[in-house]
């Protein structure tokens, strides 16, 4: 039985995914491969690498990290995202293979204009890349070819586990309630944005036997490092909701704690 889980991006709002690991690995769940993008790569590499998540949270929240999610333009407008790198090296390996669990990072060739996958290699700069929004970091060069934001292209990379996984769960943070008005500019781009990466959200959706959406989640600016904890909880507080009424969760941790149950696979599941 391979599970697999998928982690979107979002920006300061992918601290969720820590808090969906947190209460994932309370159950006993073990992953056998992670796909992450943008932000999901962050939290994907960190647990990845063995480190909790309540316990990376802390990290983000005391390194200078979280400086790097609000971003301070300059003249050109740009800044270059690898001045995080000496902050992950402390954490994480040189190499994507050398993680603890296998790791699938997604980024947006911006030279060739597709999708790009990344299961080796090396680790940071395979984040930096995925994390690149453009127009607020440099590209990352990889290959010579310029790498932006995975989620520019596929902001749930889910594909990756299709062949591959038995049980795949789905870690989205970019749940859009409702309105009936819109006040100010800045909200209107902000939602349309949210609406755009979110488009193919409900096909893919389908391919995930489990998926925990924390409502109204995109309703947090990208970049409102204030919410990180309550972003963190509320994910948390989702998770073991979403698990406790999830039959089919419920009867995979059965098969895992007794191989003898059996598990039923199922490929349209929630």
């Amino acid at each position: 039985m391979k599970i697999g889980i998928v982690l979107s991006g979002g920006g300061i709002r992918g601290i969720a995914h820590l808090g969906v690991l947190s209460a994932l690995k309370k159950t006993g769940i073990k992953f056998d491969h992670i796909v992450g993008t943008s932000a999901g790569s962050i939290a994907g590499a960190f647990y990845a690498a063995g480190i909790d998540p309540e316990e990376a949270f802390n990290i983000f929240m005391k390194t200078r990290l979280i400086k790097f999610v609000r971003p301070a333009l300059g003249s050109l407008g740009l800044i270059n995202i690898e001045k995080t790198g000496d902050i992950f090296k402390e954490y994480l390996p040189a190499h994507i293979e050398d993680l603890k669990t296998p790791l699938t990072i997604c980024t947006t060739n911006f030279s060739e204009g597709n999708v790009a996958y990344f299961s080796k290699g090396p680790l940071i700069r395979a984040i930096h890349a995925s994390c690149c929004i453009p127009g607020v970091f440099k590209p990352i060069m990889i290959h010579d070819q310029m790498h932006v934001d995975g989620g520019v292209l596929n902001n749930f990379p889910v594909e990756p586990l299709l062949n591959n996984s038995d049980y795949i769960i789905g870690s989205t943070c970019n749940h859009l309630k409702a309105v009936d008005k819109i006040v100010g500019i800045t909200r209107l781009m902000q939602r349309a944005a949210i609406m755009s990466i979110n488009h193919d959200m409900e096909r893919k959706s389908r391919f995930c036997h489990l998926m925990i959406e924390p409502k109204g989640m995109g309703e947090i600016n990208t970049f409102d490092t204030r919410k990180a904890e309550t972003i963190y909880w509320l994910a948390h507080e989702e998770t073991l909701k979403t698990i406790r009424d999830s039959e089919s969760f419920q009867q995979l941790l059965a098969a895992q704690r007794n191989p003898l149950i059996g598990f039923s696979n199922s490929n349209t599941a929630h």
